[in-house]
């Protein structure tokens, strides 16, 4: 019994010893340390949390592409994360199909795969659907984060945290990285980010030789992973060729920066030459030349650091100019150099959209109204001006490529509505610099250690600094209640239903519209499995995921010809139509038409996108959207008005087919007659708050 007290005795001793060893053991964070880190943590809950809300309609991807997306993602997982290189897709543009591999940014999929075996790996409980619905969620969390870091480097802590937290409520980022939005702009901004992170320290001089290598290999597989992923990657590297250039400008070159460029380029050029859809046509692409083009700039200044003698000097840069210009005429007389794609040239020149229907069709190639910048941004649309002006004031290289990036971000997305996403980070950025700086009297009182050379004085500077704190973190619930939250695009964006949700209607609902889901699941369920679905490009992602059925058109839009023929059938009428759709083997059509209770169409359905196919068929047609409708003048005023369709207009398998489906669903039978259309499905859904019907009607061709 002694020996066992003595021996219970020696174990509770040496337990206390070790608990007085780990006494010593004390993690040391100063309060501002500490401040930062609840304050990254509580941005990064609010980044994830706020693109959750969208669960409150379903579990669904939203739009169009994240299906398609989806659709990748699912292949690598059950086939092999490399099996899309050998797939060809019979299922969408028959008869021709689909070369997956040549017409598909692998990166996202890629990534979404590896996640979700790894977290499968852990028992993570949840379907490859479920984790595809959530993964846009995660990256733009991460986004943020990245964005901290990010900002850190250019203005300091300070401007990390305001820039991550405005990011993290940037109405724009928000609706393109809320639940459900599973597309290659989810991992796009956070690629930029992270180039733009480890680009701008690769070029500093004051960092050793191999970190300075570390880094640019680093930017080069984050540029590389741009290029697998997102069409955007022309974007960083005009800003990347663009920041180079004029550092060459300032006189800033060294021979860091041509270490730094060739093996941030290098590794990311030989990856996006081993992606299928880009190749090594990409090489001689117009916008990839001025890479090579700054290369030899760069090139050419590290020589002229070793030749003596102003003569000599000038004699060889005249030279280096003279073949650089030589060159070019010669690539360009030979037809070696490669123009960019049509959705980047209307980007640069927005007029150029008009010569292309297609693309001017997609609401979010539209170009952007000024006034739509202080409707998406809010208040803080007046701090990019005061953002530029500190970092031009303070001209670093991460403020002249923060200047860069504003500027250029700001043409672009009053190009195209849709790049008001490239905008957003550099915006955030802006907002942060500009109010760090404003409010840097406090924040340098927050940073000063306390001195307290008396007693009477400690309650002084106790209060100062303590007033600095509170006040930092009054100031960012303020921006959070005053600036950011009561902005409309904000709730908008960030608790809108996904589109599948809403049944592609604009309008958001009390609860989930499930016309669209059904029709797609009746069409799984009743269709033959050799059936061959045409409707418009808008829904061809829809019903191949979902509905598993072939289509002859999708969102890809790659195969304008096609696209045309479609368009020509819906304006033709019956007999012609008939023609159009015996080519193709097609077996069903698909409408969809949005009216509201009194029978008037609102537009947000195909009787709003007929137009645009009368203007892609003119070429076949002869008739724009204007040959389809009367016009009369008023007798009073003599301005010319829409009177409705003409005769060719009624007879038009598009119009034939809404109005069908519309007094079906109105009446529960159609006056109108047609020959080779049978309606063999229409959804039944009630109208949307009481005021709109989004009907799905799908229609059995009868070609006897």
């Amino acid at each position: 019994m002694m020996k066992i007290r003595k021996l219970f005795r020696r174990g509770f001793e040496r337990v206390v010893d070790v608990l007085k060893s780990l006494r010593a053991l004390r993690f040391r964070i100063s309060h501002s340390s500490l401040l930062q880190v609840s304050l990254l943590f509580l941005i990064l809950s609010i980044a994830f949390m706020v693109r959750l809300l969208p669960m409150r309609w379903g579990w669904y991807l939203s739009e169009f592409d994240p299906y398609y997306q989806y659709r990748l993602t699912k292949n690598m997982v059950e086939n092999g994360l490399f099996s899309w290189l050998n797939w060809h897709d019979t299922m969408s543009w028959y008869p021709y199909g689909r070369d997956v591999a040549l017409t598909s940014f692998p990166g996202l999929a890629f990534t979404a795969a590896i996640f979700y075996i790894i977290a499968k790996a852990w028992g993570l409980p949840l379907t490859l659907y479920e984790f595809c619905v959530l993964f846009p969620a995660i990256m733009g969390t991460l986004t943020c984060l990245v964005m901290y870091f990010l900002g850190k480097d250019v203005g300091g802590k300070e401007v990390g945290l305001f820039s991550a937290f405005f990011l993290a409520l940037n109405a724009s980022y928000i609706g393109r990285t809320s639940l459900g939005f599973f597309d290659d702009e989810t991992v796009g901004i956070f690629g930029i980010l992270l180039f733009a992170f480890f680009f701008l320290r690769s070029v500093e001089i004051e960092r050793p030789l191999k970190t300075n290598i570390i880094y640019a290999v680093a930017a080069g597989l984050s540029l590389g992973y741009i290029f697998a992923s997102w069409g955007a990657s022309r974007y960083p590297v005009g800003l990347a060729v663009l920041f180079v250039f004029i550092l060459i400008l300032l006189r800033r070159y060294s021979s860091r920066l041509l270490l730094s460029y060739s093996v941030t380029f290098g590794i990311a050029l030989f990856i996006a030459v081993n992606v299928p859809y880009v190749g090594f046509s990409f090489l001689v692409e117009s916008s990839i030349l001025s890479v090579f083009g700054i290369f030899l700039l760069l090139c050419a200044c590290e020589v002229t650091r070793f030749i003596k003698g102003f003569k000599m000097k000038i004699v060889f840069v005249s030279g280096f100019l003279a073949l650089c210009a030589v060159l070019f005429f010669m690539l360009s007389w030979y037809g070696f150099i490669g123009t960019l794609e049509t959705k980047f040239r209307i980007v640069l020149n927005p007029f150029e959209r008009l010569l292309y229907p297609l693309a001017e069709s997609v609401q979010e190639h539209r170009p952007a109204a000024w006034g739509s910048f202080y409707y998406e941004l809010g208040i803080g649309a007046f701090f990019i001006p005061i953002g530029l002006f500190f970092a031009l004031q303070n001209p670093t290289n991460r403020n002249i490529f923060l200047s860069i990036f504003g500027l250029t971000s700001i043409y672009f997305a009053s190009s195209m509505v849709r790049l008001t996403l490239l905008m957003a980070p550099a915006f955030s950025l802006l907002w942060a610099l500009a109010l760090t700086r404003l409010l840097r009297p406090f924040i340098t009182i927050l940073k000063e250690a306390p001195v307290i050379p008396r007693r009477k004085m400690r309650f002084e500077a106790y209060v100062g600094k303590e007033f600095s704190g509170a006040f930092l973190i009054m100031m960012f619930l303020l921006l959070t209640f005053t600036f950011v939250l009561p902005n409309p695009r904000v709730f908008d964006h960030a608790y809108s239903p996904t589109t599948i949700a809403s049944a592609s209607v604009p309008v958001k609902p009390d609860q989930p519209v499930t016309d669209w889901m059904e029709a797609l699941i009746w069409m799984r369920e009743n269709l033959p499995d050799n059936a061959v679905v045409c409707s418009w490009w808008d829904y061809g992602y829809w019903i191949t995921t979902v509905a598993n059925k072939t289509t002859l058109a999708d969102n890809a839009t790659w195969n304008w010809t096609q696209i045309q023929r479609i368009a020509s059938m819906f304006m033709s009428n019956e007999t012609e139509a008939i023609k159009i759709l015996q080519k193709y083997d097609a077996t069903h059509v698909v409408v969809f038409t949005v009216f509201n209770t009194q029978g008037s169409d609102t537009g947000f359905g195909d009787e709003g996108k007929w137009r645009w196919m009368a203007r892609i068929s003119e070429p076949l047609t002869g008739l724009n959207d204007t040959g389809y409708r009367r016009y009369e003048t008023d007798p009073q005023t003599g301005a010319v008005q829409d009177a409705g369709w003409n005769e060719l207009g009624l007879n038009s398998v598009i119009y034939k087919l809404m109005t069908y489906g519309k007094e079906t669903k109105l009446y529960g039978y159609s006056m109108s007659v047609l020959e080779h259309f049978k309606l063999v499905y229409f959804s039944k859904g009630s109208a949307i708050r009481g005021a709109y019907y989004a009907l799905v009607c799908v229609y059995e061709i009868e070609y006897s």
